[in-house]
This record gives structure tokens, sequence and C-alpha cells, in this order.
């Protein structure tokens, strides 16, 4: 394997130190070190954290290889400094059995840009209906730990009791979408004075917050692990507060677009601004990020969801929910949070690597920075500032909210185990 020093990073935040990176490990770390490497990196000013890990991503293979396939959505995760990823079970055919889940980790394992861990559905064909396989794809060669039906909501409540139960037996967790279907039908936006003004069908903040509710609660009543993806909104923030604040197992996450962007940006009518959950108040934003900050919503996912042009160039009423995300969640996040004093970076590494590891029960991920640790790691240059062009991202999808924008910070490096994926801010064939 190729050896590595890189000299004066500034880990977390810190003073600099050089880094020695040799066979796949953290050998040595401190000031001046005089060892020898194969490739010696300048960090002067980068910031080092730990490899990131994404809690929910969409690689839309098998079935949806015209938006994205396992292989460029781990060159785009790559890019945006994360080693590995959670891949959601609403592909075609869905992740509900052993053999696809083994389908989806074979073709993350020749990927080579980062880990992939795919998330098995609650659910048989996410239809809410007869629980998953869900024995059968823990036990499987991709060792499943989450499931979710997300992009819809496990909303009958003895199907979710069910599958907490069971899960419960293997230390697993259910990753619930929580959105009450008869609250949403034909919902379009954010229900709110926006949504008044356009004419469009409100998505009531209450729809998400009714299942997290009840989802807290059976999770207390069994004993089991529940965790909350995308909260969207001030309520459910405290709900979540109020979950664990009774020791219950309950964890939640943000995406960075719901850090950032509000329901105005709806006015436009331009569907890239459409999303599930959907972009709230500015109240809600604030609320969002408090909440980051003190550890009641325990981590960042990007819920990194790619659609071919045709889904999205289209009017509002027809086209796809989702936005790409993986190569913009760390700038987003010092934009929202570091530069804002909100988190320093060794809170970033908490939220964006340590806690979602923890949450996946990902071995060898979210480790921290030191001797005899797998060497997961980004350089990320805090000082740069960009203009965000997505024609030049490595995901297959443009459907970013953020095209135009001026945003902090790029990923210089990422290494997987010690073997750089990303070089001077350029992929690594491999």
């Amino acid at each position: 394997m190729t050896t590595y020093l890189i000299r004066n990073a500034q880990i977390l935040g810190g003073a600099p130190q050089d880094i020695h990176v040799v066979d796949g490990v953290f050998a040595a770390i401190g000031e001046d070190l005089d060892v020898q490497a194969d490739i010696d990196i300048d960090a002067h000013g980068l910031i080092a954290l730990p490899g990131l890990v994404d809690l929910h991503t969409h690689l839309r293979e098998p079935g949806r290889e015209d938006a994205e396939t396992v292989l460029t959505g781990t060159r785009a995760a790559a890019m945006g400094g994360y080693t590995a990823v959670h891949a959601m079970a609403n592909t075609f055919p869905v992740a509900d059995s052993a053999g696809v889940v083994e389908q989806v980790w074979r073709l993350g394992r020749e990927s080579g840009y980062c880990d992939v861990q795919p998330v098995g559905a609650v659910t048989v064909g996410l239809e809410g209906k007869q629980l998953a396989e869900l024995g059968a794809m823990h036990d499987s060669a991709a060792g499943v730990r989450v499931f979710s039906d997300d992009g819809k909501c496990v909303d009958d409540a003895v199907i979710m009791r069910r599958a907490l139960e069971y899960v419960k037996a293997f230390d697993g967790v259910v990753a619930q979408h929580a959105q009450e279907p008869r609250l949403t039908a034909g919902a379009q936006m954010n229900e709110g004075l926006v949504s008044g003004e356009l004419g469009l069908g409100g998505w009531p903040a209450v729809a998400e917050e009714s299942i997290i509710a009840r989802d807290v609660l059976l999770a207390a009543h069994v004993g089991s692990r529940v965790h909350i993806c995308h909260l969207s909104t001030a309520g459910s923030v405290e709900i979540v507060r109020w979950a664990k604040s009774k020791g219950w197992d309950v964890t939640a996450e943000v995406t960075p677009h719901h850090l950032l962007l509000t329901d105005e940006l709806v006015r436009s009518y331009d569907p890239v601004y459409k999303v599930n959950p959907p972009l709230r108040t500015a109240e809600d934003v604030e609320a969002l990020r408090r909440a980051l900050a003190d550890g009641t919503i325990d981590a960042v996912a990007t819920d990194h969801a790619p659609h071919p042009a045709e889904d999205k160039d289209c009017e509002w009423a027809v086209a796809a929910m989702g936005m790409v995300g993986l190569e913009t969640a760390l700038s987003v996040v010092q934009q929202t949070m570091v530069d804002t004093g909100l988190l320093n970076w060794e809170g970033v590494a908490d939220r964006m690597s340590h806690r979602p590891a923890r949450i996946g029960r990902l071995a060898g991920h979210g480790r921290p920075i030191s001797v005899g640790e797998p060497a997961n790691l980004v350089l990320f240059d805090p000082a740069y500032r960009g203009v965000v062009n997505p024609d030049t991202f490595a995901t297959r999808s443009r459907n970013s909210p953020y095209r135009g924008m001026d945003l902090p910070g790029r990923v210089h490096a990422t290494f997987l185990r010690g073997e750089a994926t990303v070089l001077a801010g350029e992929l690594v064939e491999r």
C-alpha cells in the first residue's frame, strides 16, 4: 500500500500536526515527524476530520441506474469526504430480501470509493403490510442493522411495533420516515403562509410530529431503538428532546438542506426545491440548527436523492421529490453551523462521523484520528469559497438546490483505510 505523510493538518481544528499513514492505519501523529513516505502532502490550513458517515443515501441501483449507480454515488460520496454511506432500500427491486441487500453490498465493495452499508426495507415491497425478511437480511453477508421504508412511512402502528420488537434481537434500528399519509395526501410543500399564497397543497408539520410522537412511545414500550429520518420541524425537535429526557433510545438526523433553505424558495416554482419532507420556515431552520448544536439531533444525513433531468425539468406538481447532497454537505454544515459559531470542528466530526457510525453500528468508521486506528480521513479546506456548479459533480444527476450559490469550503483529500480516493480535490482512479 502507498504510504502518506500529511504535514501540518489541524486535527479537529486543533494545532497543526503531522499524520503518518501506513498499511491502512494511522502509524504516527505528532509535530515534525521524521518518517519516510511515498507521498508527502502539505496540509497547511486544512482541517483533518475522521471519514464522514452518511446514514441516508439513495444510490438508486438496482433499477434506476439512469439517476445514479453505486459507482457514481460512491464517487460523489468520496468527493464529499465520506468513507461510508447507508444505501436506502427504495430500489427496483426493493431491498427487502437477503439477495438484494447482498447485491448492493457487493457493488459497493467493487466500487472501492467508500463502504456501502445497505439499509433493509421494513416491509415487503415498502407496502407497509407485511414485515420483510429482517432476520435474513441481518444474517446475510451485508450484515444489515438499519431498516427503513424511507420514501414511505410505516404508518401502521402494529407493523411498527413488530418491527421494533424484531430488530431488538440483534441490536438493529428502525429508521422511520415520519409522514402520516392521510394528512399529506396531495401535499406539494410546507403548509403555511407561502403555500396559502401560492395555492399549493400544504404539508402540515403535525403530519411528521404525530408519527414521531407515536414511534418514540412505541420504542420505549418495547425497549428498542428508533431513529427519525430527516427531522424538519421545530415541533419534531421538542418531541425528540422530550423522549431523550426520558432516557429512551431515540436518535434523529437532519439534512443539510433543512439547515439552510426555507419554503420561501418555492415561490420560484423551481422543482429543484421540491423535497420530502418539504422545506420549512425560517423558524424551523433555526430550531433545527440549535437542536443539532445541543445534541438533540444526533447526525447530519444527506438524504442524497438523485433524479434524471426529465424528472425535475417539468411542472412542479408532477416533479419528483429530492435533492443531491453528498458533495455539498460539509460546505453547508460549515456555513450554517461552524461559521455561525454553533459547532466547532470537533462537533462536526461528532455529528457527521462518530454518531452516525454508532447509530448504524458500523465497525471501523467514526473512529478517532489516533495511532492504530483505521485511516479513514478527510482533509477539508475551510478557507475556500466557490460557486456551486452541479455540472462538475461526480454524481450522475444534477438536481442540486445550491446551483449558483456561494458556499465555503471544499474537500482536498479523502482516505479510505489509508487509500486515497480523492487527492488535491480530484478523484483518484481506482
